[in-house]
Protein backbone atom coordinates (compact mmCIF):
# COMPACT_ATOMS: atom_id res chain seq x y z
CA UNK A 1 0.00 0.00 0.00
CA UNK A 2 3.23 2.61 -0.79
CA UNK A 3 2.54 5.31 -2.39
CA UNK A 4 5.75 6.55 -4.40
CA UNK A 5 4.97 10.26 -5.05
CA UNK A 6 3.47 13.05 -2.80
CA UNK A 7 -0.13 13.35 -2.83
CA UNK A 8 -1.89 16.40 -3.96
CA UNK A 9 -3.03 18.99 -1.22
CA UNK A 10 -6.55 18.73 -0.42
CA UNK A 11 -8.63 21.18 -1.45
CA UNK A 12 -9.48 22.88 1.96
CA UNK A 13 -12.62 24.71 0.45
CA UNK A 14 -14.66 21.68 -0.54
CA UNK A 15 -14.32 19.46 2.38
CA UNK A 16 -17.15 19.72 4.86
CA UNK A 17 -14.80 18.57 7.99
CA UNK A 18 -11.89 21.52 6.84
CA UNK A 19 -14.47 24.45 6.27
CA UNK A 20 -17.33 26.01 8.72
CA UNK A 21 -17.00 24.91 12.09
CA UNK A 22 -14.73 22.01 11.12
CA UNK A 23 -11.90 24.90 9.82
CA UNK A 24 -8.54 24.11 11.65
CA UNK A 25 -7.36 26.63 13.81
CA UNK A 26 -3.48 27.31 14.04
CA UNK A 27 -3.42 30.39 16.78
CA UNK A 28 -2.23 28.91 20.01
CA UNK A 29 -3.20 31.34 23.21
CA UNK A 30 -3.71 32.04 26.61
CA UNK A 31 -6.50 34.73 27.90
CA UNK A 32 -7.69 35.59 31.07
CA UNK A 33 -10.60 37.12 32.27
CA UNK A 34 -12.99 36.17 29.63
CA UNK A 35 -16.33 38.02 28.94
CA UNK A 36 -18.99 36.01 30.55
CA UNK A 37 -23.07 36.41 29.88
CA UNK A 38 -25.12 35.81 32.89
CA UNK A 39 -22.60 34.68 35.87
CA UNK A 40 -20.58 31.41 36.37
CA UNK A 41 -21.17 29.61 39.37
CA UNK A 42 -19.22 30.74 42.37
CA UNK A 43 -19.37 26.40 43.59
CA UNK A 44 -17.76 25.81 40.06
CA UNK A 45 -13.92 24.96 40.32
CA UNK A 46 -12.09 23.74 37.44
CA UNK A 47 -10.92 23.08 34.50
CA UNK A 48 -12.53 21.33 31.06
CA UNK A 49 -10.36 19.92 28.94
CA UNK A 50 -11.30 18.80 25.16
CA UNK A 51 -9.55 17.29 22.38
CA UNK A 52 -10.35 16.74 18.53
CA UNK A 53 -8.75 16.65 15.34
CA UNK A 54 -7.16 20.22 14.05
CA UNK A 55 -4.67 19.30 11.15
CA UNK A 56 -1.50 21.93 11.77
CA UNK A 57 -0.75 22.41 8.19
CA UNK A 58 -2.93 22.05 5.29
CA UNK A 59 -3.45 17.80 4.33
CA UNK A 60 -2.22 16.07 1.71
CA UNK A 61 -3.87 13.11 0.17
CA UNK A 62 -6.60 12.85 1.68
CA UNK A 63 -8.32 13.52 5.45
CA UNK A 64 -10.89 11.35 6.64
CA UNK A 65 -12.46 12.93 9.91
CA UNK A 66 -11.90 11.93 12.45
CA UNK A 67 -9.81 9.29 11.37
CA UNK A 68 -7.39 12.10 10.87
CA UNK A 69 -5.96 15.29 11.53
CA UNK A 70 -3.32 16.56 14.49
CA UNK A 71 -4.21 16.71 17.75
CA UNK A 72 -5.29 20.32 19.50
CA UNK A 73 -6.18 20.62 23.35
CA UNK A 74 -8.45 23.05 24.37
CA UNK A 75 -8.45 24.29 28.37
CA UNK A 76 -11.49 26.21 29.91
CA UNK A 77 -10.59 26.84 33.76
CA UNK A 78 -12.97 28.45 35.89
CA UNK A 79 -12.44 29.87 39.51
CA UNK A 80 -13.95 32.38 41.73
CA UNK A 81 -17.24 33.49 38.81
CA UNK A 82 -13.85 33.99 36.10
CA UNK A 83 -12.56 32.02 33.50
CA UNK A 84 -9.51 31.75 31.08
CA UNK A 85 -8.73 29.83 28.16
CA UNK A 86 -5.18 28.48 26.79
CA UNK A 87 -4.97 25.64 23.49
CA UNK A 88 -2.16 23.79 22.23
CA UNK A 89 -1.07 21.55 19.54
CA UNK A 90 0.16 18.01 20.77
CA UNK A 91 3.51 17.92 19.24
CA UNK A 92 4.16 14.48 18.11
CA UNK A 93 7.40 13.70 16.26
CA UNK A 94 5.37 14.41 12.97
CA UNK A 95 4.09 17.92 13.87
CA UNK A 96 7.73 19.26 14.85
CA UNK A 97 9.07 18.19 11.22
CA UNK A 98 5.74 19.56 9.68
CA UNK A 99 6.46 23.20 11.79
CA UNK A 100 10.05 22.47 10.92
CA UNK A 101 9.12 21.85 7.08
CA UNK A 102 6.39 24.84 7.24
CA UNK A 103 3.93 22.40 5.06
CA UNK A 104 2.09 18.77 5.58
CA UNK A 105 4.91 16.08 5.05
CA UNK A 106 2.55 12.92 5.96
CA UNK A 107 -0.35 12.08 4.40
CA UNK A 108 -4.17 10.86 5.73
CA UNK A 109 -3.97 7.40 7.12
CA UNK A 110 -6.03 5.71 4.42
CA UNK A 111 -3.40 7.15 1.10
CA UNK A 112 -0.46 4.43 2.24
CA UNK A 113 1.66 7.12 1.75
CA UNK A 114 4.96 7.79 4.17
CA UNK A 115 8.01 10.08 3.47
CA UNK A 116 11.25 8.82 2.91
CA UNK A 117 14.59 9.58 5.13
CA UNK A 118 15.65 11.95 2.63
CA UNK A 119 13.02 14.03 3.66
CA UNK A 120 12.67 13.08 7.09
CA UNK A 121 15.56 11.56 8.85
CA UNK A 122 15.81 7.18 9.11
CA UNK A 123 14.07 7.41 12.49
CA UNK A 124 10.88 8.80 11.15
CA UNK A 125 10.96 7.18 7.37
CA UNK A 126 8.46 5.22 6.45
CA UNK A 127 6.02 5.99 9.64
CA UNK A 128 2.60 6.94 9.57
CA UNK A 129 0.99 10.17 11.66
CA UNK A 130 0.41 10.15 14.89
CA UNK A 131 -2.62 10.67 15.91
CA UNK A 132 -3.22 11.54 19.90
CA UNK A 133 -6.28 13.65 19.05
CA UNK A 134 -9.72 11.77 20.45
CA UNK A 135 -9.60 12.53 24.01
CA UNK A 136 -7.87 13.34 27.41
CA UNK A 137 -7.63 11.85 30.71
CA UNK A 138 -6.11 12.43 33.64
CA UNK A 139 -4.79 9.32 36.11
CA UNK A 140 -1.96 8.63 38.08
CA UNK A 141 -0.63 11.83 37.94
CA UNK A 142 -0.63 12.08 34.34
CA UNK A 143 -2.33 14.39 31.62
CA UNK A 144 -2.42 12.06 28.74
CA UNK A 145 -3.78 12.88 25.08
CA UNK A 146 -5.40 9.34 23.90
CA UNK A 147 -4.68 7.97 20.36
CA UNK A 148 -7.19 5.40 19.22
CA UNK A 149 -5.47 1.94 19.54
CA UNK A 150 -2.23 3.25 20.10
CA UNK A 151 -0.10 4.95 23.20
CA UNK A 152 -0.80 8.53 24.46
CA UNK A 153 1.28 11.45 25.16
CA UNK A 154 1.83 12.92 28.50
CA UNK A 155 1.28 16.76 28.73
CA UNK A 156 2.07 19.44 30.87
CA UNK A 157 -0.54 20.14 33.32
CA UNK A 158 0.24 23.65 33.76
CA UNK A 159 0.99 24.89 30.01
CA UNK A 160 0.19 21.50 28.19
CA UNK A 161 3.00 21.66 26.17
CA UNK A 162 3.73 17.97 24.91
CA UNK A 163 6.43 16.20 27.17
CA UNK A 164 6.70 12.61 25.61
CA UNK A 165 4.70 9.61 24.49
CA UNK A 166 4.20 7.11 26.83
CA UNK A 167 3.44 3.67 27.80
CA UNK A 168 2.35 3.86 31.31
CA UNK A 169 5.05 1.41 32.59
CA UNK A 170 4.07 -1.54 30.20
CA UNK A 171 0.45 -1.45 31.10
CA UNK A 172 0.02 0.61 27.30
CA UNK A 173 3.18 -1.50 25.86
CA UNK A 174 0.54 -2.19 22.88
CA UNK A 175 -1.63 0.89 22.81
CA UNK A 176 -4.84 1.78 24.58
CA UNK A 177 -8.50 2.83 23.68
CA UNK A 178 -9.14 6.23 23.39
CA UNK A 179 -11.91 5.94 25.97
CA UNK A 180 -10.47 4.23 28.82
CA UNK A 181 -12.24 4.50 32.06
CA UNK A 182 -11.57 5.15 35.69
CA UNK A 183 -13.12 3.70 38.34
CA UNK A 184 -14.23 5.93 40.75
CA UNK A 185 -14.66 3.59 44.10
CA UNK A 186 -10.91 1.69 43.55
CA UNK A 187 -9.20 4.50 40.91
CA UNK A 188 -7.86 2.15 38.79
CA UNK A 189 -7.74 2.91 35.27
CA UNK A 190 -8.93 0.27 33.53
CA UNK A 191 -8.29 -0.38 29.10
CA UNK A 192 -8.66 -2.14 26.44
CA UNK A 193 -6.93 -2.20 22.83
CA UNK A 194 -7.14 -3.50 19.48
CA UNK A 195 -4.50 -5.05 16.61
CA UNK A 196 -4.53 -5.96 13.36
CA UNK A 197 -2.29 -8.98 14.90
CA UNK A 198 -3.06 -11.79 17.10
CA UNK A 199 -3.48 -11.32 19.62
CA UNK A 200 -6.51 -9.17 18.13
CA UNK A 201 -7.90 -8.02 21.42
CA UNK A 202 -6.56 -6.78 24.76
CA UNK A 203 -6.66 -5.92 28.32
CA UNK A 204 -4.51 -4.01 31.04
CA UNK A 205 -4.89 -2.24 34.12
CA UNK A 206 -3.48 0.97 36.11
CA UNK A 207 -3.09 1.19 39.46
CA UNK A 208 -4.72 4.57 41.11
CA UNK A 209 -0.98 5.30 41.58
CA UNK A 210 -0.04 4.96 38.25
CA UNK A 211 1.84 1.46 38.21
CA UNK A 212 0.61 -1.57 36.23
CA UNK A 213 -2.23 -3.63 38.14
CA UNK A 214 -1.98 -5.82 34.95
CA UNK A 215 -0.03 -5.94 31.85
CA UNK A 216 -1.88 -6.25 28.55
CA UNK A 217 -4.03 -9.75 28.76
CA UNK A 218 -5.48 -11.50 25.51
CA UNK A 219 -9.04 -11.81 25.22
CA UNK A 220 -9.32 -15.78 24.14
CA UNK A 221 -12.50 -15.51 21.42
CA UNK A 222 -10.95 -13.75 18.40
CA UNK A 223 -10.11 -14.95 14.68
CA UNK A 224 -10.22 -11.72 13.43
CA UNK A 225 -9.10 -8.08 13.70
CA UNK A 226 -12.36 -6.09 14.69
CA UNK A 227 -12.36 -2.37 15.15
CA UNK A 228 -14.02 -1.51 18.80
CA UNK A 229 -13.95 2.40 19.79
CA UNK A 230 -14.87 2.47 23.36
CA UNK A 231 -15.81 0.56 26.67
CA UNK A 232 -17.84 -0.29 29.23
CA UNK A 233 -16.88 -0.89 33.02
CA UNK A 234 -18.35 -2.27 36.07
CA UNK A 235 -16.88 -3.27 39.16
CA UNK A 236 -17.45 -6.74 37.84
CA UNK A 237 -16.35 -6.43 34.08
CA UNK A 238 -15.29 -5.11 31.65
CA UNK A 239 -17.88 -5.10 28.64
CA UNK A 240 -17.02 -4.40 25.12
CA UNK A 241 -19.35 -4.54 22.27
CA UNK A 242 -18.04 -6.55 19.29
CA UNK A 243 -19.63 -5.04 16.44
CA UNK A 244 -19.13 -6.78 12.82
CA UNK A 245 -16.70 -4.11 11.62
CA UNK A 246 -13.53 -6.10 10.28
CA UNK A 247 -10.27 -5.35 9.28
CA UNK A 248 -9.74 -6.62 5.66
CA UNK A 249 -5.83 -6.06 5.08
CA UNK A 250 -6.23 -8.19 1.85
CA UNK A 251 -9.15 -5.98 0.63
CA UNK A 252 -7.10 -3.05 1.45
CA UNK A 253 -4.07 -4.28 -0.14
CA UNK A 254 -5.33 -4.73 -3.56
CA UNK A 255 -7.15 -0.88 -3.43
CA UNK A 256 -10.61 -1.98 -1.52
CA UNK A 257 -11.68 -0.88 1.93
CA UNK A 258 -9.53 -1.16 4.85
CA UNK A 259 -12.66 -1.74 7.16
CA UNK A 260 -15.79 -4.42 5.92
CA UNK A 261 -18.97 -4.73 7.46
CA UNK A 262 -20.20 -8.18 7.75
CA UNK A 263 -23.76 -8.08 9.68
CA UNK A 264 -23.81 -12.00 9.64
CA UNK A 265 -21.49 -12.39 11.58
CA UNK A 266 -23.48 -10.49 14.27
CA UNK A 267 -22.72 -8.94 17.63
CA UNK A 268 -21.00 -10.80 20.32
CA UNK A 269 -20.64 -8.95 23.89
CA UNK A 270 -17.67 -9.80 25.91
CA UNK A 271 -17.67 -9.75 29.17
CA UNK A 272 -14.45 -9.71 30.71
CA UNK A 273 -14.04 -10.69 34.54
CA UNK A 274 -11.83 -7.99 36.25
CA UNK A 275 -10.74 -10.96 38.27
CA UNK A 276 -8.80 -12.44 35.27
CA UNK A 277 -11.44 -14.99 35.58
CA UNK A 278 -12.69 -16.51 31.63
CA UNK A 279 -14.31 -14.71 29.03
CA UNK A 280 -18.26 -14.79 28.41
CA UNK A 281 -19.41 -14.36 25.37
CA UNK A 282 -23.20 -13.35 24.72
CA UNK A 283 -24.42 -13.23 20.53
CA UNK A 284 -26.65 -10.40 19.67
CA UNK A 285 -27.59 -9.56 16.54
CA UNK A 286 -25.67 -7.01 14.31
CA UNK A 287 -25.84 -3.31 15.33
CA UNK A 288 -22.88 -0.90 15.91
CA UNK A 289 -21.24 1.34 18.70
CA UNK A 290 -19.39 4.33 19.33
CA UNK A 291 -20.02 5.17 22.65
CA UNK A 292 -21.12 3.94 25.78
CA UNK A 293 -22.61 5.98 28.69
CA UNK A 294 -22.17 4.22 31.29
CA UNK A 295 -22.83 0.13 33.01
CA UNK A 296 -23.38 -1.64 36.14
CA UNK A 297 -23.68 -4.70 37.87
CA UNK A 298 -27.42 -5.84 39.19
CA UNK A 299 -28.27 -7.65 42.33
CA UNK A 300 -29.36 -11.10 40.05
CA UNK A 301 -25.82 -10.94 38.27
CA UNK A 302 -26.76 -9.57 35.37
CA UNK A 303 -25.12 -6.06 33.97
CA UNK A 304 -27.08 -3.10 32.51
CA UNK A 305 -25.17 -1.06 29.95
CA UNK A 306 -26.56 2.58 28.62
CA UNK A 307 -25.13 3.51 25.51
CA UNK A 308 -26.07 4.92 21.87
CA UNK A 309 -26.45 2.03 19.04
CA UNK A 310 -26.76 3.04 15.42
CA UNK A 311 -28.09 0.48 12.82
CA UNK A 312 -24.59 0.10 11.49
CA UNK A 313 -21.46 2.55 11.06
CA UNK A 314 -22.50 5.15 8.58
CA UNK A 315 -19.57 6.20 6.47
CA UNK A 316 -17.59 2.75 6.45
CA UNK A 317 -20.51 0.81 4.60
CA UNK A 318 -22.79 1.04 1.94
CA UNK A 319 -26.30 0.33 3.03
CA UNK A 320 -29.81 1.15 1.27
CA UNK A 321 -31.15 3.20 3.95
CA UNK A 322 -29.24 6.01 6.08
CA UNK A 323 -27.93 4.52 9.75
CA UNK A 324 -30.21 5.82 12.35
CA UNK A 325 -29.14 5.64 16.43
CA UNK A 326 -31.17 5.37 19.82
CA UNK A 327 -30.09 5.82 23.31
CA UNK A 328 -30.65 2.25 24.40
CA UNK A 329 -30.65 0.48 27.48
CA UNK A 330 -29.28 -3.71 27.40
CA UNK A 331 -29.26 -6.14 30.19
CA UNK A 332 -27.11 -8.57 29.52
CA UNK A 333 -26.95 -12.01 31.23
CA UNK A 334 -23.94 -13.70 31.52
CA UNK A 335 -24.69 -17.21 31.04
CA UNK A 336 -26.66 -16.14 27.78
CA UNK A 337 -29.66 -13.82 26.81
CA UNK A 338 -29.79 -9.82 25.68
CA UNK A 339 -32.27 -7.73 26.13
CA UNK A 340 -32.47 -4.32 24.79
CA UNK A 341 -35.42 -1.28 25.03
CA UNK A 342 -34.90 1.68 23.42
CA UNK A 343 -35.11 4.38 25.91
CA UNK A 344 -34.96 7.55 23.08
CA UNK A 345 -35.72 7.77 19.32
CA UNK A 346 -36.38 11.57 19.13
CA UNK A 347 -33.26 13.17 17.78
CA UNK A 348 -30.73 12.05 14.73
CA UNK A 349 -27.84 11.30 14.37
CA UNK A 350 -27.60 11.58 18.31
CA UNK A 351 -24.00 10.39 19.91
CA UNK A 352 -21.47 11.32 22.38
CA UNK A 353 -23.44 10.02 25.62
CA UNK A 354 -22.08 11.18 28.98
CA UNK A 355 -22.86 10.84 32.74
CA UNK A 356 -21.69 12.45 36.18
CA UNK A 357 -18.14 10.42 36.19
CA UNK A 358 -18.15 10.01 39.53
CA UNK A 359 -21.01 7.42 38.94
CA UNK A 360 -19.37 4.97 36.18
CA UNK A 361 -19.54 0.99 37.27
CA UNK A 362 -22.81 1.96 39.60
CA UNK A 363 -26.24 2.59 38.90
CA UNK A 364 -26.32 6.53 37.22
CA UNK A 365 -29.42 9.00 37.24
CA UNK A 366 -29.01 11.91 34.42
CA UNK A 367 -27.51 11.08 30.53
CA UNK A 368 -26.97 14.02 28.41
CA UNK A 369 -26.14 13.55 24.36
CA UNK A 370 -25.85 15.41 22.00
CA UNK A 371 -27.94 15.20 18.19
CA UNK A 372 -29.07 16.97 15.41
CA UNK A 373 -32.90 18.35 15.62
CA UNK A 374 -35.56 16.47 13.46
CA UNK A 375 -35.66 17.69 9.94
CA UNK A 376 -32.34 19.25 9.75
CA UNK A 377 -29.19 17.82 7.88
CA UNK A 378 -26.83 20.11 8.87
CA UNK A 379 -24.59 20.20 12.15
CA UNK A 380 -24.98 18.80 15.62
CA UNK A 381 -27.22 21.32 17.57
CA UNK A 382 -29.27 20.26 20.33
CA UNK A 383 -27.92 18.93 23.78
CA UNK A 384 -30.85 16.00 24.81
CA UNK A 385 -31.01 14.92 28.64
CA UNK A 386 -32.54 12.03 30.59
CA UNK A 387 -33.05 11.71 33.98
CA UNK A 388 -33.55 8.04 34.23
CA UNK A 389 -34.77 7.76 37.43
CA UNK A 390 -38.13 10.43 36.53
CA UNK A 391 -38.28 9.09 33.41
CA UNK A 392 -38.25 12.27 31.82
CA UNK A 393 -36.42 13.74 28.50
CA UNK A 394 -35.45 16.91 27.55
CA UNK A 395 -33.90 19.33 25.32
CA UNK A 396 -31.68 22.42 24.58
CA UNK A 397 -31.51 24.04 20.97
CA UNK A 398 -28.84 26.52 21.37
CA UNK A 399 -28.97 27.82 17.87
CA UNK A 400 -25.54 26.87 17.32
CA UNK A 401 -23.50 23.78 16.72
CA UNK A 402 -22.31 22.33 20.17
CA UNK A 403 -20.01 20.13 21.01
CA UNK A 404 -19.93 16.83 23.99
CA UNK A 405 -21.92 17.58 26.95
CA UNK A 406 -19.48 17.42 29.98
CA UNK A 407 -20.93 16.57 33.72
CA UNK A 408 -19.57 19.68 35.84
CA UNK A 409 -19.73 18.64 39.69
CA UNK A 410 -19.97 21.79 41.91
CA UNK A 411 -19.85 22.31 45.93
CA UNK A 412 -23.21 22.95 45.74
CA UNK A 413 -25.57 22.14 43.08
CA UNK A 414 -24.23 20.68 39.48
CA UNK A 415 -23.99 21.64 36.22
CA UNK A 416 -23.80 20.11 32.09
CA UNK A 417 -21.17 22.68 29.71
CA UNK A 418 -20.64 22.51 26.15
CA UNK A 419 -18.30 24.41 23.89
CA UNK A 420 -20.85 25.75 20.96
CA UNK A 421 -19.72 27.25 17.39
CA UNK A 422 -22.11 29.74 16.05
CA UNK A 423 -21.64 29.00 11.96
CA UNK A 424 -22.72 32.16 11.15
CA UNK A 425 -19.78 34.15 12.56
CA UNK A 426 -17.88 31.45 13.72
CA UNK A 427 -17.43 32.28 17.67
CA UNK A 428 -16.91 30.04 20.19
CA UNK A 429 -18.45 29.94 23.55
CA UNK A 430 -18.51 28.09 26.38
CA UNK A 431 -22.16 26.91 28.11
CA UNK A 432 -23.09 26.23 31.42
CA UNK A 433 -26.09 24.86 32.34
CA UNK A 434 -28.08 23.36 35.72
CA UNK A 435 -27.87 19.71 36.00
CA UNK A 436 -31.47 20.00 37.23
CA UNK A 437 -33.15 22.36 35.08
CA UNK A 438 -30.58 22.11 31.49
CA UNK A 439 -33.07 22.68 28.84
CA UNK A 440 -34.10 26.21 30.74
CA UNK A 441 -30.26 27.28 28.60
CA UNK A 442 -27.54 28.62 30.24
CA UNK A 443 -26.95 30.03 33.58
CA UNK A 444 -23.45 31.34 32.18
CA UNK A 445 -21.77 31.86 28.68
CA UNK A 446 -18.42 32.24 28.10
CA UNK A 447 -17.09 34.18 25.16
CA UNK A 448 -14.03 32.12 23.70
CA UNK A 449 -11.29 34.09 22.70
CA UNK A 450 -10.96 32.11 18.90
CA UNK A 451 -12.54 29.79 17.49
CA UNK A 452 -12.88 26.30 18.67
CA UNK A 453 -12.85 23.61 15.75
CA UNK A 454 -15.66 20.97 16.34
CA UNK A 455 -14.22 18.37 17.96
CA UNK A 456 -14.48 15.25 19.85
CA UNK A 457 -14.11 14.35 23.73
CA UNK A 458 -12.70 16.13 26.42
CA UNK A 459 -12.91 15.59 30.88
CA UNK A 460 -13.12 18.07 33.67
CA UNK A 461 -11.01 17.78 36.30
CA UNK A 462 -12.12 19.48 39.53
CA UNK A 463 -9.81 21.53 41.64
CA UNK A 464 -9.06 19.32 44.66
CA UNK A 465 -6.18 17.43 45.43
CA UNK A 466 -8.03 14.47 45.62
CA UNK A 467 -9.40 14.60 41.87
CA UNK A 468 -8.39 11.55 39.25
Amino acid sequence: MTVPTRPAPVQLTHHSHLTGVFAPQRDEVDVHDLPVTGELPADLSGSYLRNGPNPRFDPIGSYVYPLDGDAMVHRISVDGGTAAYRNRFVRTPMVLAEEAAGHAIWSGIMDGYTPDAAEVGEQLAGTVRELPDINIVRHGGRLMAMAEADQPYVLDPKDLATLAKTDCDGAMRVGSTAHPKLDPETGELVLFNYALEAPYLTWAVIGADGQPVRTPTPVDGLDAPVMIHDMALTSRYIVLFVCPLIFDLEAAFTGGSLLSWRPDDGTRIALIPRDGGAVRWVQAEPFWVWHFANAFDNPDGTVTVDYVEWTYPGGFTDQPAPASSTLTRAVIDPAGPMTRTVLSDKAIDMEFPRVDDRTLTRDHRRVATVAKSPGDSGDLDSLWFYDLHRGTESVWRPGVAIGEPIYLPGNERDYWGAIGTDPADLRSRFYVLTAEDPSAGPVATVDLPIRVPAGLHGTWLPDSPSAG
